[in-house]
């Protein structure tokens, strides 16, 4: 079977004997996309380039940072003074963190709404939750490099949780911190792990893209292509999509890391670690906090470490949770109702988890948590019994080019 032919002879010469640029061709130019995708898709492609960005300026960091707990503070600071432009690259990636994981948030509630978990697209869904556990694994790691006030509790406190599990739970502790307290084993520990799980989600990534690939986009209408009047080529028209989002993005996260590149950093963590002076207030970074929530909600420590892992493996067994025919929020009233409720309950667990494990705080938290779960072990299941949806178009162009849904097309025939 021939390719492209390919006007170039280097680019054909090449191509003949590793068809890199007909892969190329195949997924840019024949690759069918649904015609009907907004702007919320553009994020999958955002997440992708900000990692590229991460991967670059960490291992321009990585060159001049030091492991090691007498030198690892003052090796950022040089960094941020003494190094051309080290303020910048530090600065981009420091940010970068946090923006990836706006992206991918963002991204998974794009998801979650639009009902990509469903089938044919378990698998698809499953990646995508492994890659998030790798990034909050690295950002993590990563926290914890620049060895401040901040970098060592967090350390501490997250690492011991993990002696909460019953009989391997201080082997495990002893293996993090190399010894029997966070110190230079710990720091040199975090360091490779962090400049290695970074490849690793770039893997995971690609068997990411291939599941993608395999039944292809999920779109807002939540219904399968059905034929070329449904779909379009990838490039040029969600190429230049892309483009635009991307600039927007990147407007956005410049403003940041030019004008408030610390509004997203704890300033406790410009201070030298100290094991002897406790901070008043530990607290992971904001992307962490809804767990942090709910971990934090549960009396039992056991308890609250199984919770906040909970929280995440539930996404797993989503796609067996939530068993409505029915895709897309757009056609399940109800469902979009309790889509919000759950997104505001995100949110309210994001400020819980920065604030003090006191008072009312505790109460809310609690409330908040008992509710992340209710919605996905309650609700879902009994939404797909109880709930009626609309009726569907039959194809993603008849909202356009017909006259609506099925069941105005029966009225109307």
């Amino acid at each position: 079977m021939s390719g492209p032919n390919f006007s170039n002879p280097v680019v054909r010469w090449i191509d003949h004997r590793l068809p890199v640029f007909t892969f190329m061709h195949h997924e840019m130019h024949e690759y069918p996309t649904p015609k009907n995708l907004n702007y919320w898709w553009n994020f999958g492609s955002l997440a992708g380039i900000v990692l590229v960005i991460m991967l670059l300026t960490g291992i321009i960091l990585a060159m001049h940072y030091t492991p090691h707990v007498d030198y690892a503070f003052q090796s950022v600071e040089r960094i941020m003074r003494d190094v051309n432009y080290g303020w910048l690259i530090r600065y981009i990636h420091a940010n970068g963190a946090s923006f990836f994981f706006i992206v991918v948030y963002i991204h998974i509630f794009r998801g979650l709404y639009y009902g990509s978990y469903k089938a044919p697209r378990e698998l698809l869904w499953m990646l995508g939750v492994v890659i998030l556990l790798l990034m909050m694994a690295t950002a993590f790691m990563g926290y914890v490099l620049p060895w401040g006030q901040m970098s060592f509790w967090g350390a501490t406190v997250i690492t011991n949780l993990f002696s909460a599990l019953p009989g391997v739970g201080e082997w495990i502790v002893t293996l993090l911190w190399g010894g029997f307290s966070v110190d230079n084993p710990t720091l040199n520990r975090f360091f490779s792990l962090h400049y290695l799980l970074p490849f690793v989600i770039v893997g995971v990534v690609v068997l990411h893209i291939v599941a993608l690939h395999r039944f292809g986009s999920n779109n807002p209408l939540g219904i399968d292509v059905r034929g070329k009047q449904d779909s379009i080529p990838f490039h040029p028209y969600y190429t230049v999509k892309d483009m635009f989002g991307l600039g927007v993005f990147l407007t956005i996260f410049a403003a940041v890391v030019f004008f408030m590149p610390n509004a997203m950093g704890h300033p406790d963590n410009y201070i030298p670690a100290n094991p002897l002076v406790t901070p008043a207030h530990i607290v992971p970074e904001w992307y962490f906090l809804p767990f942090y929530a709910i971990l934090r909600a549960v009396p039992d420590k056991l308890l609250g470490v199984l919770a906040m892992f909970a929280a995440i493996a539930v996404l797993f067994i989503l796609p067996w949770l939530d068993r409505s025919p029915v895709r897309s929020a757009t056609f399940r009233p109800l469902f979009k109702i309790f889509f919000w409720i759950f997104a505001a309950n995100c949110v309210l667990l994001t400020y819980l988890g920065g604030k003090p494990a006191e008072g009312i705080y505790v109460i809310l938290s609690r409330l908040a948590t008992v509710y992340y779960f209710f919605h996905f072990l309650i609700l879902l299941p009994g939404l797909s019994i109880f709930e009626t949806p609309k009726p569907l178009p039959r194809s993603i162009s008849q909202p356009v080019l017909g006259s609506g849904t099925a069941g105005a097309s029966k009225e109307n025939s």
